[in-house]
């Protein structure tokens, strides 16, 4: 196993790898604050052998700047705070039409989220454990009501669903067992096809993780591809694109407000042209932002 390296030895172990380095102090600042093994992860770009994983020998390209590396983070860093902005916008606005909606449609049920005759049953047998557990009630809102109405089991779904997770939202819009209560709400959105509703919508769940936890997004290969509609043809290798991804996020902001689309295409445009004008060498890597915002 491998063992910890001093800041002294990671540059050392840098420049035996061709990297150059002008600037051994704020070297030392920049591995303290990004860390070594996460700059790996931008440097990765520049080995020879990218993007192949096996048998990688971290022999880097001629002329290739640690700086370079770190304008790629600051990048993907700018990249992740922008795109959630907008990515809860649209998640807020979701999460809303649909209590909204559902609710007046179901006066008399107002917890209709957990109805046999509405939601699938294997939904509702794995609510509890899931969803309205131990750590759900600790909320300080659904406590409340359940000392003020001690014979609920559930609190009603105005209250409930704005504080289940997006994953645990999209579930239950999933889980709605009549086809017309989902294109109520898909068709607020300018889609008319439930399906590919869906596809966005776990598109933009697994981007907004990402950008929650730090993950990478510029060299972002999605596990599903992303249909075609509303917001694009995707062609075989770019359907699972960072590129495509950002459409999804462009075309749903879009039908809440062209104003915040605006707003994100100036953003996107700006990051880009910042991380382009600090290190022009890093154009090819972040191509796709630019492409995705040519297509808008």
């Amino acid at each position: 196993m491998k063992q910890a390296t001093t800041l002294d030895e990671q540059i050392s172990l840098l420049r035996s790898r061709g990297i150059q380095i002008t600037n051994e102090e704020k070297a030392k600042e920049v591995l303290m604050d990004i860390g070594y093994y996460r700059l790996g992860f931008y440097l990765f770009p520049f080995e020879k052998s990218y993007p192949r994983l096996r048998g990688r020998k971290h022999e880097y390209k001629d002329e290739t700047k640690l700086s370079d590396a770190v304008t790629l983070y600051y990048y993907d860093f700018d990249l992740r705070n922008i795109l959630l902005r907008y990515i809860i916008r649209i998640e807020v606005t979701f999460r809303t039409y649909m209590i909204y909606e559902l609710s007046n449609k179901y006066k008399n049920e107002p917890t209709w989220f957990i109805s046999p005759q509405i939601v699938s049953q294997s939904f509702i047998q794995s609510f509890d454990n899931e969803i309205y557990n131990d750590n759900f009630r600790k909320n300080s809102v659904i406590q409340r009501h359940h000392r003020k109405y001690i014979n609920d089991r559930y609190a009603p779904a105005w209250k409930t669903i704005e504080f289940m997770t997006l994953g645990n939202v999209l579930k239950l819009y999933n889980n709605l067992k009549d086809i017309e209560d989902k294109r109520i709400i898909c068709r607020h959105f300018g889609i008319n096809q439930t399906a590919v509703f869906e596809n966005y919508m776990e598109t933009i769940r697994v981007i907004r993780n990402k950008c929650a936890h730090g993950s990478t997004l510029f060299d972002l290969s999605l596990c599903q591809s992303i249909k075609n509609g509303p917001a694009g043809r995707f062609p075989i290798g770019e359907a699972q694109s960072l590129s495509a991804a950002i459409n999804v996020i462009l075309y749903m902001i879009g039908t809440i407000s062209q104003n915040r689309k605006n707003d994100l295409l100036s953003g996107l445009s700006e990051i880009y042209k910042r991380a382009i004008d600090k290190s022009p060498e890093i154009e090819w890597i972040i191509k796709n932002i630019k492409k995705s915002i040519n297509n808008s």
